[in-house]
């Protein structure tokens, strides 16, 4: 049995605005810590009508201070939207709230457009190695000052907050093996090199005082109903949404809607083939052979689960039954 935990891209959706979002971002971290799941996740996405957790820390203070023991933390912050003090205040601010339940993924892509990038005054020329020297920096914040240190992040220094290495492709799987940092791979919407990015990270890893072994976490879309028809009927608002989103035209998570895939074209079809291939829809039974498969296939040592439903009862009874598979 491996831990399961939870991805929340706090979901704003048709007819809904951003406060219902909060509210049931709330709920849902509320349930899972009486379901068993390990973490609740959020993520940093911005100029998007359908992602209300742009202002991550923000949002998981929200969450956080509404439950006891569940660990909470970014999947991720992207930090080269941020300096890495700013990021290590924010953090140690949430460590010292809630001691011994925060956690850090980083990721290296911007979590928007480039329009959008810019925006946030980033510099957008940066090399190809600033973000591990950004994710080192960020580490030194953590750690105890040492004498005379100018710059330091308070909150923050010695809290020692444990940072993960978020990735789609290869760079970050590789630089969490050099770090030796726990890798989390975003599977649930990218899976086309998750196979290759686990095996560099385990064959590269370099053990750390933040871990001795390499931990995988792998990112999986989960659609759980009583039946498997309701439960396909469920996955279109998700299916919808990629479509909306890679045709350059995002919308909050669409309403579900009867037979979806039967109406578009052919790429369509063959792009959510692609990019949800780590998914499970159905009811109890088509759920668990799926995920046992997955498991046994990538020896995951931990699952990341999101469910993208509009309806935020069919959402809870989602994840309730997942978590019941494990």
């Amino acid at each position: 049995m491996i831990p399961f935990s939870v991805l929340d891209l706090a979901p704003i959706v048709e007819g809904g605005d951003a406060s219902q979002s909060f509210a049931n971002s709330l709920d849902l971290a509320q349930h899972a810590e009486r379901w068993g799941y390990k973490r609740f996740w959020m993520a940093e996405h911005h100029s998007m009508p359908g992602v209300a957790s742009a202002a991550t820390a923000v949002i998981l203070a929200h969450v956080a201070a509404g439950t006891s023991t569940i660990r909470f933390g970014a999947g991720g912050v992207m930090l080269p939207n941020h300096s890495p003090l700013v990021i290590a205040e924010q953090f140690g601010t949430l460590a010292a709230l809630h001691p011994g339940r925060i956690d850090l993924g980083l990721g290296r892509a911007p979590g928007t457009d480039q329009a959008a990038a810019y925006a946030l005054r980033r510099n957008l020329d940066s090399d190809a190695n600033q973000f591990p020297r950004d994710v080192v920096e960020l580490q030194r914040y953590f750690d105890a000052p040492e004498p005379g240190q100018r710059v330091r992040a308070i909150p923050g220094e010695g809290l020692k907050v444990p940072i993960w290495i978020l990735g789609s492709s290869l760079f970050g799987a590789q630089l969490a093996a050099a770090l030796g940092l726990p890798y989390a791979f975003a599977s649930h919407f990218a899976p086309g090199l998750m196979e290759e990015a686990v095996a560099i990270y385990r064959r590269d890893f370099k053990p750390s005082e933040q871990l001795d072994r390499p931990y995988v976490m792998l990112g999986y879309n989960v659609f759980a109903a009583n039946t498997d028809e309701e439960a396909h009927f469920l996955a279109s608002s998700m299916q919808q949404a990629f479509v909306a989103l890679r045709t350059g035209q995002p919308t909050p998570l669409p309403r579900p809607v009867e037979n979806y895939l039967e109406t578009l074209p052919p790429q369509y079809r063959a792009m959510l083939d692609q990019v949800l291939s780590c998914t499970a829809i159905g009811s109890t039974d088509t759920i668990a052979a799926r995920m046992r498969d997955f498991v046994d296939r990538t020896g995951a040592d931990e699952l990341m689960i999101t469910s993208q439903i509009h309806d935020h009862k069919a959402r809870l009874r989602s994840f309730e039954i997942a978590a019941s598979v494990r």
